[in-house]
């Protein structure tokens, strides 16, 4: 998870601004195209990695990438994304018109359903929106809605975290005062200040409909999660598979060819091995046993293909943990790390070290603004590192099941070496473990941090992460500066404003280093024999719509 605004004013237009274009290392457009069997499309299911999510599939509240696919499978919003592209195209609403600065009006495409037969019409999205801005309800996606008229009504901050004693303020209002029903397939969204970027924004899971089923029993509904997307839950068995099927009254556009699906929960190395055995059909990412030497080339001729895609990795630290309140520590670590060598001998050239908080061909980003911080200079690091007083072991932490471990072992060396103290890995089992720890604010150790993209703009690298009081700010980091300097770039007046800003907004956040950003995140995909027109969304995601089985 899940946009510097290009306003209408602004002087870059919608479609250069937002074409993000797929790649690959054979210059092909698609990988692997060529007729499917319809009968084996609709008889063959077809085994996709993934990662247990960590809470129940509630769009508004599934901000990590693991439910963060099946949510995208599950639901279809206002808007989605172009599958090669990135860019944002009208799906459920049938327009989505600026009717005033500061004010939409949307009409939807009626005889669309959800998978329960009811259907989808303007008071799925107005209640499904109330409920996550709700500040009682703790979606993680609430200040998705920041904008929007009667916002401060509805939530309100937690004054001391998660964990303290006191309890946020019960908020004057339950409903969103900016949403008006117009008619059964028409709403108006009115915001406090010109937010002309919101239209691009609604193709995220924080603003899908949700079906009146959910709202008279939420537990019941997440034990059988009903969305109104192309495909639609079936079965789980928690911490290893879950299998989703066609819904064969899906009025998109995107509607699947092949029957079922099944995301198989395991870790990215036993995965790979599967993956040459045949034994499953996907795997969005090649684990670093692969990269090495490049060998995946030759262990999968014709099945493997390297993709950009709107990702990023950087190490976070807990900031409401005392002993990381130095930023000359945090800047130590930053800059005792050669981003270059990892890269090259780690990952073989198939990553790019970053200068900032974003990454290339994002719209809106500009490299450097972490400027000194992010070149390696370890005589720099360990001056500031003394300087900082910090004692005791350094630790770095991840999930044992995503991949991670000689990227990682490889940057606590070179900090070991760097600042002449202590550096270890200490892995956890599974990725839920990690995330419940994060949201609980009970992480005590620095770790592996990443960021998919939501949707291709500058501003979703920044705001969610690094605004206080952000949907995906999970170290509690804030600072009143970079807090203006973000919210004057989502009002400015033209993109050439708002890119100049957010930018400002970097150089800010770099001096604080709240996280260190490394190197962007391209992945290299790899499928089975039998799967045909295979290809790799900028999320970093199969295109369900578009595989086939041979």
């Amino acid at each position: 998870m899940r946009r510097p605004r290009w306003l209408t004013a602004g002087a870059i237009p919608i479609a250069a601004a937002l074409a993000i274009t797929s790649c690959s290392s054979g210059g092909e457009e698609e990988p692997g195209t060529g007729a499917g069997d319809p009968a084996k499309n609709e008889s063959t299911e077809v085994t996709v990695f993934g990662t247990e999510p960590e809470r129940p599939l509630v769009p508004g509240d599934t901000s990590e990438t693991g439910g963060g696919k099946i949510i995208d499978a599950l639901f279809t919003g206002l808007m989605d994304y172009d599958p090669v592209s990135g860019q944002p195209r009208e799906a459920n609403a049938e327009s989505f018109e600026l009717t005033a600065p500061d004010e939409y009006t949307v009409k939807l495409k009626e005889g669309w359903t959800f998978h329960d037969g009811t259907p989808v019409t303007a008071d799925s999205y107005i209640n499904a929106w109330n409920y996550t801005a709700y500040g009682p309800n703790a979606q993680q996606h609430a200040t998705f809605f920041t904008q929007i008229q009667g916002f401060e009504d509805v939530w309100t901050p937690d004054p001391d975290g998660p964990d303290g004693p006191k309890e946020p303020a019960k908020p004057k209002a339950d409903k969103l005062s900016g949403l008006t029903k117009v008619g059964d397939y028409e709403f108006k969204i009115k915001f406090t200040k010109p937010h002309a970027i919101f239209k691009d924004k609604t193709g995220y899971s924080a603003f899908m409909p949700m079906p009146e089923s959910f709202f008279t029993d939420p537990e019941t509904w997440k034990k059988n999660p009903v969305g109104n997307g192309g495909w639609k839950y079936v079965a789980r068995v928690p911490n290893q598979e879950l299998q989703i099927e066609r819904f064969e009254e899906y009025k998109g556009d995107d509607k699947p060819k092949i029957k079922k699906v099944k995301f198989v929960f395991t870790d990215a190395d036993a995965a790979y091995t599967q993956i040459k055995g045949n034994q499953l059909d996907f795997l969005d990412t090649a684990p670093p046993q692969a990269i090495a030497g490049n060998v995946w080339e030759t262990d999968l001729p014709g099945r493997a293909k390297a993709y950009p895609v709107m990702a990023i990795q950087a190490l976070a630290f807990p900031l409401y943990d005392k002993k990381y309140q130095s930023v000359d520590f945090r800047h130590a670590i930053s800059m005792a790390i050669d981003r270059e060598q990892v890269t090259k001998t780690i990952f073989e050239g198939n990553r790019r070290p970053i200068k900032g908080f974003a990454m290339d061909k994002v719209p809106g980003y500009q490299d450097g603004a972490c400027g000194k911080w992010c070149e390696y200079n370890p005589e720099e690091a360990k001056k500031l590192f003394d300087k900082s007083g910090f004692t005791g072991p350094i630790e770095l932490t991840s999930n044992a099941d995503g991949g991670h471990k000689e990227w990682i072992e490889a940057v606590c060396g070179q900090i070991e070496d760097a600042l002449g103290t202590e550096c270890t890995f200490e892995p956890v089992q599974e990725f839920g473990q990690i995330r419940d720890a994060i949201n609980a604010r009970q992480m005590s150790q620095i770790y592996r941090s990443g960021w998919l993209a939501d949707y291709p703009l500058i501003e979703n690298f920044l705001n969610p992460i690094y605004r206080t009081g952000g949907s995906s700010n999970d170290n509690d980091y804030s600072n009143p500066e970079v807090d203006a300097k973000l919210a004057a770039a989502d009002s400015a007046e033209t993109t050439e404003d708002a890119y100049r800003l957010y930018h400002e907004a970097e150089e800010l956040i770099a001096e604080d280093m709240p996280s260190v950003p490394l190197w962007d995140t391209p992945s290299i995909a790899c499928w089975s024999e039998r799967l045909t027109n295979v290809r790799l969304t900028p999320k970093r995601e199969l295109d369900l719509s578009f595989v086939e089985v041979k």
